[in-house]
């Protein structure tokens, strides 16, 4: 009769398997204390304390900065910045919205990476961090050839990746997640997302939490209203349940 309170995991069963077997996968690729033991990159003067006022000067520092915590040389990265000039919004055949452009692109040239950022975003510090970190995770992933490119899961490891090394709050609050970018996942009649939804990175920042002993970290204060309760919830379901196969080893009994 109790089982109504049982925790339950914010994302579905295909969804759980691919975030913990990915962050085993990231942990073999960039070492497990990257994301068990590094800072969770947070918006505050502490981790960017420059002020951004819209030039390209300042979205370069701000670049830079970025480039630091993802463990890219900046040296290595060129930014060029565009405007979308599209304002018409398109529907799929079933009535759902499409995105009508990019905010960021990844372009490989060469031994030099370019980091196109549209210009809508550079006022907003979350979503153009976000954005950063996003593009520079396609550098780590196919700038260092982890992957082609053509995997299936291909820019939800991306967001992942970007998780992984510290921005979890900043991709999770500002998702680029849209309704018409679902498939299916492989073997599975349950649909896959393009990139990673509120739920998903509500779960895979409960791992960092987990990961480090927190119960009630500081940092969740700034998870926005949509993504606090996934997180919670993700957290509440691996503190009781130990559900996971990305477990600390005293979860696991070693």
């Amino acid at each position: 009769m109790f089982g109504w309170f049982k925790p339950k995991c914010p994302v579905d069963p295909e969804a759980k398997r691919w975030i913990e077997e990915r962050l085993h996968w990231l942990s073999d690729q960039f070492g497990r204390d990257t994301f068990t033991r590094r800072a969770i990159i947070l918006p505050t003067r502490d981790f960017f304390p420059d002020r951004m006022n819209g030039s390209e000067a300042s979205v370069r520092n701000l670049l830079d900065q970025v480039c630091g915590y993802m463990d890219v040389d900046p040296e290595s990265v060129v930014l060029e910045l565009f405007t979308n000039e599209t304002e018409v919004w398109l529907v799929n055949e079933s009535g759902r919205y499409l995105p009508t452009g990019a905010a960021g692109l990844y372009e490989a040239q060469g031994d030099r990476t370019v980091i196109h950022i549209e210009t809508t975003e550079l006022m907003n510090l979350e979503a153009l961090v976000g954005t950063m970190a996003h593009e520079l995770a396609h550098l780590r992933l196919m700038g260092e050839n982890r992957v082609t490119g053509d995997e299936f899961d291909n820019e939800l490891i991306t967001d992942l990746t970007a998780v992984f090394h510290g921005f979890g709050i900043f991709l999770g609050n500002s998702p680029r997640n849209w309704d018409s970018q679902y498939s299916q996942w492989p073997g599975s009649e349950l649909r896959r997302p393009e990139y990673m939804t509120l739920p998903m990175f509500g779960y895979a920042l409960a791992h960092a939490a987990w990961w480090r002993g927190e119960a009630k970290p500081d940092w969740a204060a700034f998870l926005r209203y949509g993504l606090r309760p996934c997180f919670k919830q993700g957290l509440r379901f691996l503190r009781e349940t130990r559900g996971s196969s990305f477990a600390p080893k005293q979860e696991l009994g070693n």
